[in-house]
Order: C-alpha cells, then structure tokens, then sequence
C-alpha cells in the first residue's frame, strides 16, 4: 500500500465473497463514482443516478458501448451518508464470475482503480466516519467464527471500546494541561493540580486500562478459539478422545506407549463456541530423547491453556489419579484456567474411581467425568462441562473485551507509563518530569484509537484486510 492514502480518486472492488453465487456486488466509491457508474448504466425509465438521492436503488442493464453485460441494481449513496464517507454505487449483479470481472474491467476501462486491501474501511477512517478500534472491529466482525466473537466485534464496532477510551484520555489531558500551566508560573511556585486527587485519579484509570489488558486473554480465546489442553499419561486416550471430538481419524491410535511425540491441534466450535483441542505427548519416564521434547511440549501447553483435560485411565485405581491431578493443578499458574479430570474406559470398571471429595485440594478443579473415548460414552456431559469451563458470560455483558493484540500492548504501556507517573507524584518529582510520563500514556491510549497513529502502522493494519472491504 501506498504511503499516503490518496481520497481523490474513485475505487472499485467485488465486496462480496470469492467465487460464484446467485448475487454479486461491486463497490464504486469516490468523487466520480455516481457520474462514472451512470455512465455505463442505462435505466428503463431514463434515470440518471447523479440525479437520484442517497438511500435509493434502480434497476437497470450495465454495459460499455452497446454492449450489456448485465441486468444489475444500483444503490447510491451520497456524501457523507455513506460506509466511506464519499459518494457510492453498489452494482448488485448476478453472481457469475465473468459478469464480476467484465462490470469492474469496464469500470477500471472508464478511469475508475482498483481498490487496494482495506482501502474502503480505510477512507472510512481517514474521513472520520469511524476510529481505528472501531475500523478494526470491521475485519473482526467479518472473521467471527463464533456467537461470542461476532458480539465482541460488534460492540467494538459500535464504539463501545473507542468511548471508554476516549473518556480515560480526557481525563488525563485535563490533568496533564494542568501541569502544564504550572510549568507557565514555576517561579511563582504555584501548584494548579491536586497532587492527592492525581493519584486518586491515576489510580482509577490505570485500574480501568488493567482491567482492560487483562481481559485479552480471554477475548483472544473467544476470537481465535478456547485452548484445551488434552494431558495425561501415555495410553490413557487422549488421542482417542481428540478423533472423538472432531469425529475424524485426526491423530494416530496405538497401544504403544509414547505413540504422540508432538502436539496435534484443531478446532471445533460447540454451542456457538469455537475450541482448540491441543493433544499432547503422554507423560512419563523415558530416556527417548525425541519422546522428551514432546513431553516439554506438553508442560508448555498445559501452562498456555485455557482450560486442561486430564485423561486418568479408570482403570489404575484411585492414588494414581490423584497423584497425577497434583501434578497437572501443580503446572496451572494463572487465574482462571480450569481443569476437567476424565476417567476414561470407566467402562471397563463399572465404578466411578474418584468423587469430589478427593479434589477439594485442587483450586483448579471444576468437575469431573467420567467417560468412555473410545465407545463415545459422556462425551456429551464432557462437552458440556467444557462450555461451562469456558464461561463465556463476560461476552453476553456490555463490558468492553479486548480481542487484538496491538491494543493489549498498547494498554500494558500505558499502565507502565501511568505507574512512572505514580511513583513520580508520591517522591514530588517535579511536575515537567510527571508530565513527560504523562503525555506518553496519554498516546498510547491515542495510539488504539488512531488519535496518534503513523501511516506506516494504519498501511500495516488495513494491508490485512480483504479487498472490497
């Protein structure tokens, strides 16, 4: 993408999906868009769409010098009541493939570009119809994969997060311009802002921004799949349990202990929630070199997920399981992680081995099933202990969920910045060095929002976006 976005040409591009269906559309946005389109669209009843209002749709044939390519229905939008900001026409045609290309080569023929990636959400930025978390949230809003996810963007893409934002840096401007005007009058020794009421402040916000930091992992889980962790020892079902779940030969069954030497991973959305089953190498005591790299990959995953499935063979008797949930709740170091025990092959025994009596040691542990992989016995119960682990009921609320990556880095920065100004404020630091602290916290609240933003890192979030968007 060019280094500046260039608004004063006209753009085209196929906004709906790849591929042939029964519709297509072609967005033309720009200062000519609506001159250029009626150009080459002729109307039964004689219209022309540079005379028609924004929010109306006409039928007609498309087509460049005698030659119709198609019976389309144009929507025109005018400036700036518009996705873009600009005046738009979108040709609605059939869904041929051919039709597509023949309607935007005929455009592209008539002094219209191609769109670049992006680049309509992008001139809806640069014309203020919308900030950059809220552009962002378009591209997530596009890529949900789940109920909760599709919720999360849409009130991003609402504003939501962009508002509490907005209100956060408000505040601190007001202080930091206070600080500011002491710097004015340093010789008159005249102190303009509270220094209590800063830190009471300051202790506000930076509670706000960590509570939003902290709430990204469990919007990247939501956006990008729940991690669960399938652990245990080897031969106890895990792979087993995996091609159960995703009801497909995904991971190699055998009776040879230490068969899983990697992880093996895929998704699977259960009750509109998607999940990332990772199947790990079985733990125990070898000296096989390569078998003990995947056992250091198993540690690893257990740490990173979000929920872990402890596979206990039934079948071992009591102690041993135990031992193993002491060992597995031991690896667990984050709030919120969860740990489902299974018994599998409870078949085989026809007693449960384990009772909640025996995991009141265990913080981590939320329930506990007993099931058969193999004969595909509780695996319903099991998924549904899965959906409650998850607890996705933060998504159902209207508290704002952090989801991308650059905002969860730019709020940890923020809080290191707000916690600089802390400590300057409690050693009466003077108030020139308090305010540098300040005005870098301040941007990178701005930095989210796209208030403070650098072409290269808009060109390098809107490069991601599919054409036509």
């Amino acid at each position: 993408m060019n280094d500046k976005l260039i608004t004063d040409e006209t753009i085209c591009a196929i906004s709906t999906a790849q591929g042939m269906g029964a519709i297509a559309t072609i967005r033309v946005a720009g200062p000519d868009a609506l001159r250029i389109t009626d150009a080459l669209f002729c109307s039964p009843k004689g219209k022309q769409l540079s005379e028609q209002r924004g929010g109306t749709f006409h039928f007609g044939t498309f087509g460049a010098e005698g030659d119709d390519i198609d019976e389309v229905v144009v929507s025109v939008f005018r400036a700036p009541h518009s996705f873009t900001g600009e005046d738009i026409a979108e040709i609605t045609c059939h869904g041929s493939t051919v039709i597509q290309q023949r309607i935007v080569q005929t455009l592209i023929a008539h002094g219209v570009r191609m769109a670049r990636p992006g680049e309509f959400t992008q001139r809806a930025f640069a014309n203020g119809k919308m900030d950059l978390t809220q552009a962002e949230a378009v591209a997530d809003l596009i890529a949900s994969q789940n109920d909760a996810a599709r919720k999360i963007a849409l009130r991003q893409m609402r504003g939501g997060f962009s508002n509490e934002l907005k209100e956060l840096r408000a505040q601190l401007i007001k202080f930091s311009s206070l600080l500011e005007l002491e710097l004015d009058f340093s010789e008159e020794d005249v102190e303009f802002a509270n220094r209590l009421e800063l830190k009471e402040l300051l202790q506000k916000i930076d509670t706000t921004v960590m509570r939003l930091a902290q709430s990204f992992r469990l919007g990247n889980a939501i956006k990008n799949g729940i991690p669960v962790a399938i652990v245990g020892p080897t031969n106890a079902g895990k792979s087993t349990l995996l091609n159960t779940l995703l009801n497909e030969e995904r991971a190699i069954v055998s009776d040879i202990h230490g068969t899983t030497r990697d992880t093996i991973e895929d998704t699977i959305s259960i009750d509109g929630v998607t999940f990332r089953f990772i199947d790990t190498a079985g733990l125990r005591q070898t000296n096989d070199a390569i078998e003990n790299i995947g056992i250091g990959r198993t540690y690893e995953k257990i740490e990173k997920a979000s929920i872990v499935i402890l596979m206990c063979d039934a079948t071992t008797g009591k102690d041993l399981s135990v031992r193993q949930i002491r060992e597995i709740a031991g690896k667990m170091d984050f709030d919120g992680q969860r740990l489902i025990v299974a018994l599998n092959k409870s078949d085989k025994t026809g007693e449960i081995q384990l009772s909640a009596a025996d995991l009141n040691e265990f913080k981590s542990v939320s329930d506990i099933v007993s099931i058969s992989a193999k004969n595909k016995v509780g695996i319903e119960a099991l998924t549904t202990l899965l959906t409650r682990a998850a607890n996705l009921k933060a998504a159902d609320t209207e508290s704002t969920i952090v989801t991308n990556a650059r905002h969860y880095e730019a709020l940890t920065r923020s809080h290191e910045y707000l916690q600089t100004v802390y400590r300057g404020l409690c050693e009466n630091l003077s108030g020139e060095f308090v305010a540098l602290d300040l005005h870098d916290a301040i941007d990178e609240l701005g930095k989210i929002t796209g208030e403070v933003s650098s072409q290269d890192v808009l060109n390098n979030i809107f490069a991601h976006f599919c054409i036509g968007k």
